[in-house]
């Protein structure tokens, strides 16, 4: 038999720990550890010892959620399997349901706490620890516009190996930084991109956005299958493609479905036709 899951309760609201605390009385293998009544506790806590699992409010003062899993990020801490406790209303729940474990709407009802329960024990019989990290990982990443190349580097200089791995899968945003705003591009929505310095300018349908990154470290989280580099300086969504062309002089191009056409550098150009014709 599984010994108890070592559990904290990180939320501000003295009623709503006091709450979630009670109704998992009722289950046998969740042993809180924890009442936390901030994201700073939560740290205390986790660099103090071994936590096996987190119940952890989004929007909290100070240190929120977010700014937690940051935090064990970049202090090296061990990951515990986290469930976000969330006010947020539906719609903005799906942003964060493929990330954790599971999330909990406030206020928190005990069959639905129940079901979360039994997603923990199912996650921890199938030892997916890495994958749970890498994608809370990739969530601070979305929210807060933190390069993940970075995150990915601090990780590694923490021996975390088998996180580092599991960072390699692609992403489906781009989070771009604009001043104090952060901008979320789908990948799904990106034509092309072509370097500018030390920028490189994001094009989609809706406009262009600038964004701090190198090529290589955009063709380490964008899916090759669907990024194709058409020139050094640029790269192209596939998916946009409508044709590939030659002129009589021997120079090469893409004609892309909003009418644009790209240079393809010969370097390049066999790569390319094997690209589209896939």
């Amino acid at each position: 038999m599984n010994t108890p899951l070592s559990t904290i309760i990180v939320d501000d609201e003295p009623l709503a720990r006091k709450g979630l605390a009670v109704r998992l009385e009722a289950h046998n293998d969740i042993n809180i550890l924890a009442q936390c009544k901030n994201g700073r506790e939560a740290i205390e806590t986790l660099a103090g010892g071994e936590v096996d699992l987190m119940f952890l409010d989004i929007q909290m003062p100070g240190l929120d959620g977010f700014g937690v899993i940051q935090q064990i990020i970049e202090q090296g801490l061990p990951m515990p399997m986290v469930v976000f406790v969330t006010a947020f209303d539906q719609y903005a729940i799906k942003a964060f349901e493929v990330h954790a474990i599971d999330y909990l709407l406030k206020p928190v009802g005990e069959a639905r706490l129940s079901q979360a329960v039994d997603k923990i024990r199912q996650h921890r019989q199938g030892q997916q620890d890495s994958v749970h990290k890498s994608k809370l990982v990739r969530l601070v990443s979305d929210v807060t516009g933190n390069d993940c190349e970075k995150i990915l580097e601090q990780l590694a200089s923490n021996n975390d190996q088998s996180l580092a791995q599991n960072l390699t899968q692609y992403t489906d945003v781009l989070a771009i930084k604009d001043g104090g705003e952060v901008t979320r591009v789908m990948v799904k929505d990106i034509l092309w991109i072509d370097a500018a310095g030390d920028y490189m300018c994001v094009y989609t349908g809706e406009g262009t956005h600038i964004l701090r990154k190198t090529m290589k470290q955009l063709e380490e989280i964008l899916d090759p299958k669907v990024f194709i580099r058409s020139h050094r300086s640029s790269m192209v969504n596939k998916n946009y493609i409508e044709k590939f062309c030659s002129q009589l002089n021997g120079e090469y191009f893409l004609v892309m479905k909003n009418g644009k056409e790209l240079k393809v550098s010969r370097s390049y150009k066999e790569k390319v036709k094997q690209a589209i014709n896939c």
